[in-house]
């Protein structure tokens, strides 16, 4: 960084190492997730945080398409400090790199699942982690195919107030009914995936366990981590967190908010006692701005991807 400004500026684009926090003022300069270095250079990478702005699978109110944008422009405020509840920047030991947004033609819907799951596979093929913001939650989709392809069957442990199995037949653009084709397909294996905070009813559950969000207040926290470690065990885990998970209280600017949903403070204690799960990929999705004030739900989707990438972080720095 040029040594003549009093402070660092602009980290997305100047920035000299793939490393450790930025300094910047939080109200300024280019914004990035994290002040991340805006790249399509893999090598070296340890983490690639990638937007998919996509919202045309939603059955209630769209506007998920700038949920990266929201999450980019909230996470400025953490970056440059040790993360809680951590107690250390995660970016000292991940080099990650902000890779920018999926890239396909708006108009074409058909064809917008085959680029997700083809740029997704080429992130993954570079052998870099991959944590995605979306977007409505039909992404999760393609990016379960693209996980899968590389590590086999997943446990899919997902933070949500819907299940998501709802009637599919194979073809459509729903975010209501990925999971149900992911079981059906053999992309998620269903006596290894929980469903965490659900509060509505879907036809058939595809032999899921669920965590109700009534169930939160009778098993308390460590309950709800025991219960996920015991169904997910030993293998490739993917983490999806729909912020509809969270009560609108604490998540008002998402497309289909259910009320009796967990608090963030519940929700990101839960996934901080998730160290021990083998997460291979992960997404943060239906973050919709516009309804939403004072960034307030951008806020708690910065929040679930950093405590996220914490979990990595910890992980590898335990590793020899």
């Amino acid at each position: 960084m040029d040594t003549k400004y009093p402070l660092p500026i602009d980290n997305a684009f100047l920035g000299q190492s793939l490393k450790g926090g930025s300094h910047e003022p939080t109200f300024a300069g280019a914004l990035s997730f994290m002040r991340r270095r805006y790249s399509r250079d893999l090598n070296g990478v340890d983490l690639a945080v990638w937007g998919i702005p996509f919202d045309a699978a939603v059955s209630n109110r769209p506007g998920a398409r700038f949920g990266p944008q929201g999450v980019r422009r909230a996470s400025a405020i953490f970056c440059g400090d040790p993360q809680y509840p951590f107690h250390f920047d995660p970016f000292e030991t991940l080099a990650a790199v902000d890779y920018g947004d999926c890239v396909f033609d708006y108009g074409l819907h058909a064809e917008i699942p085959g680029h997700i799951e083809a740029q997704a596979t080429e992130i993954l093929d570079a052998d870099t982690h991959l944590f995605s913001i979306g977007g409505d939650h039909f992404v999760t989709w393609p990016l379960l195919k693209a996980h899968a392809a590389k590590f086999g069957p997943l446990a899919l442990i997902q933070f949500d107030a819907h299940q998501d199995t709802w009637d599919d037949d194979g073809g459509r653009i729903d975010h209501g009914s990925f999971v149900g084709r992911a079981v059906r397909d053999g992309i998620i294996d269903p006596e290894r995936s929980i469903q965490i905070g659900i509060r509505t009813h879907a036809p058939d559950d595809f032999g899921i366990e669920i965590i109700y969000g009534y169930d939160i207040d009778t098993l308390g926290i460590q309950g709800v981590i025991e219960k996920i470690e015991a169904r997910t065990g030993v293998g490739p885990a993917y983490m999806t967190f729909d912020i509809d998970c969270l009560d609108p209280a604490f998540a008002p600017g998402t497309g289909t908010p259910v009320s009796g949903g967990l608090s963030s403070r519940e929700a990101l204690a839960i996934l901080r006692g998730l160290g021990s799960i083998d997460f291979v990929g992960g997404d943060v999705v239906e973050v919709a701005p516009a309804y939403d004030h004072a960034d307030i739900t951008s806020i708690a989707g910065a929040s679930v991807a950093l405590t996220y990438i914490g979990l990595l972080a910890e992980r590898r720095a335990k590793q020899p």
